[in-house]
C-alpha cells in the first residue's frame, strides 16, 4: 500500500489492520478524524481471511457476557450492548454480503471471508483513512506539542497523533504474523498484563493416557465437556497428541484459565459420553445381557473407543457379571469421564489468546487507558476471550466501534 500522504500528523493512529483495528479506523474516519493505520503485514487481515474455513464466522446471534472469559468479567458488557450482532448484520446486509446461519447461532459468509475484509476496507475508504503497509514500528515516545501526545518512529518515517489505538491481536497463529507487540506497548506505558496463554486450542494427554487412545486418532463423536464454569456439547475428536474437536476447544479456554481464581476452570476436563440420555437407566435395562460391556457401549459409542475405555479399567466382561452397584459406578464414569490434560498444542494451533492487557486498566465505555490519556486498546490484545462461534469477532467489532466513537 502507498505511503501515507504528508503531513505526518494524524488525529488517530491505529496499530494493527485486523478486525478490531479496521473497525475502529473506519468509525473514527467517518466521524471526521484524520486516521492512519499501520501494520507490519503485506496482506490485509489474514486472520479474517483464513477464519471459518475461509468463510469467516463473523458473529453469533446470541451474544452475552457469559460467552467471554476475563479476570474482569463485567468489562465487555458495555461495548457489547452498544454494538450488537444486529448492528453488524445490518452492515453486512447493506454491503450485499450473502450469509447463512449454522448450528449454535453461528453466522458465516456464503462466499468468502474476503467479503468481510472488503467491507471493512470500504468503511475505511469512506472515512478517508490513510495506510502504511507493510510498516515496521520502531519506537513510540511521548509528544510535546499540543494534540501530539505520541510520536511513532517507523520504517515509513515519523508520525505523531493525539490518540493511539493498539489493535495488534494476540499470539495465536504465529505463521501469519502474530506478535507480542501490543503487550510490549502496554508495559511501556505501565499497564498490567494478564499472562497470555493459547486458547480454543487442542489439549494433549500424558503418555500413559495417550498410549491407550492414540490408535483412535481421527475418531469423533458427540459429547459434553465441562471445565469450571464452561459446559459445552459438540463433537469430541481424538488426535495423535490428545483431544480436539469443538467441544474440547471450548473447554480448553476454561482449563487454561484455571489459575485465574474464582470458578473459571480446574485441572480436569469432565466429559459426559452419553449426553443424549440416561446412561444409568440404560445400563440397568441391559443388566442381564450376556454381551461384553464394550459391545453394549458400542451401541451408543464408536466400537474401538468403547472397548479401549473398558479395557483400560478391566471391565470388558459380560454385562450380567456386574452387580447393580458396579453398574451405577460405570454409569457415573460414563457421565463424568475425568481427563487430566498435560498441556496444549500451543499458539500454532490456538484460535485465540487468553489473557492480555488487564481490562481493569481500561475504560469499559471507550477502551482508553485510565492512566494514559489518548492510549486505547481494542480486540484480542485485551484480556477478553470469547467462546468458539463468532464471539471473538463480535468483540472485535464492539470494542473497535467503542474506541472509534471516542478517539
Amino acid at each position: 500500500m502507498n505511503h501515507p500522504a504528508q503531513p505526518s500528523h494524524f488525529d488517530v493512529i491505529v496499530i494493527g489492520a485486523g478486525a478490531a483495528g479496521m473497525m475502529c479506523a473506519a468509525e473514527a474516519g467517518q466521524r471526521g478524524r484524520r486516521v492512519l493505520i499501520i501494520d507490519h503485514a503485506e496482506k490485509l487481515a489474514e486472520k479474517i481471511r483464513i477464519s471459518g474455513g475461509g468463510r469467516c464466522n463473523f458473529t453469533n446471534l446470541e451474544v452475552g457476557i457469559a460467552n467471554y472469559l476475563s479476570r474482569n468479567p463485567q468489562f465487555c458488557r458495555s461495548a457489547l450492548s452498544r454494538f450488537t450482532p444486529a448492528h453488524f448484520i445490518e452492515r453486512v446486509n447493506r454491503h450485499g454480503i450473502r450469509w447463512h446461519e449454522r448450528e449454535h447461532g453461528q453466522l458465516f459468509c456464503d462466499d468468502s471471508a474476503q467479503d468481510i475484509i472488503d467491507m471493512l476496507r470500504t468503511g475505511c475508504d469512506s472515512g478517508q483513512v490513510s495506510w502504511a503497509m507493510p510498516c515496521q514500528l520502531e519506537t513510540i515516545g511521548a509528544g510535546t506539542e499540543p494534540g501530539a501526545r505520541f510520536i511513532l518512529d517507523t520504517s515509513h518515517g515519523r508520525f505523531s497523533c493525539e490518540s493511539l489505538v493498539v489493535a495488534t491481536g494476540g499470539l495465536s497463529i504465529p505463521k501469519i504474523g502474530a506478535s507480542p507487540l501490543g503487550y510490549k506497548i502496554a508495559e511501556q506505558f505501565g499497564l498490567a498484563i494478564v499472562p497470555p496463554k493459547p486458547a480454543l486450542v487442542p489439549l494433549t494427554l500424558p503418555p500413559e493416557e495417550l498410549s491407550i487412545y492414540k490408535e483412535l486418532a481421527g475418531m469423533a463423536f458427540d459429547a459434553v465437556a465441562e471445565c469450571g464454569a464452561g459446559r459445552f456439547r459438540e463433537n469430541l475428536l481424538f488426535t495423535h497428541r490428545g483431544l480436539s474437536g469443538p467441544v474440547i476447544l471450548q473447554a480448553s479456554s476454561y482449563w487454561q484459565a484455571r489459575d485465574y481464581g474464582g470458578d473459571e476452570g480446574g485441572s480436569q476436563v469432565m466429559v459426559d459420553l452419553f449426553p443424549a440420555g440416561d446412561v444409568r437407566q440404560w445400563l440397568l435395562d441391559n443388566a442381564r445381557s450376556k454381551q461384553l460391556l464394550g459391545n453394549l457401549l458400542s451401541e451408543r459409542l464408536p466400537k474401538r473407543f468403547a472397548h479401549a475405555w473398558c479395557d483400560q479399567r478391566g471391565w470388558n466382561k459380560p454385562v450380567n457379571q456386574f452387580n447393580t452397584r458396579e453398574l451405577d459406578a460405570i454409569a457415573d464414569l460414563l457421565a463424568r469421564w475425568a481427563i487430566t490434560p498435560n498441556g496444549t498444542l500451543g499458539y500454532a494451533k490456538a484460535e485465540v489468546t487468553l489473557g492480555g492487557v488487564d481490562t481493569r486498566e481500561l475504560s469499559s465505555k471507550t477502551m482508553e487507558a485510565r492512566k494514559v490519556p489518548g492510549l486505547y486498546f481494542v480486540g484480542e490484545v485485551m484480556d477478553v476471550t470469547g467462546h468458539l462461534g463468532g464471539y471473538n469477532f463480535q468483540w472485535a467489532w464492539a470494542s473497535g466501534h467503542a474506541a472509534g466513537q471516542a478517539v
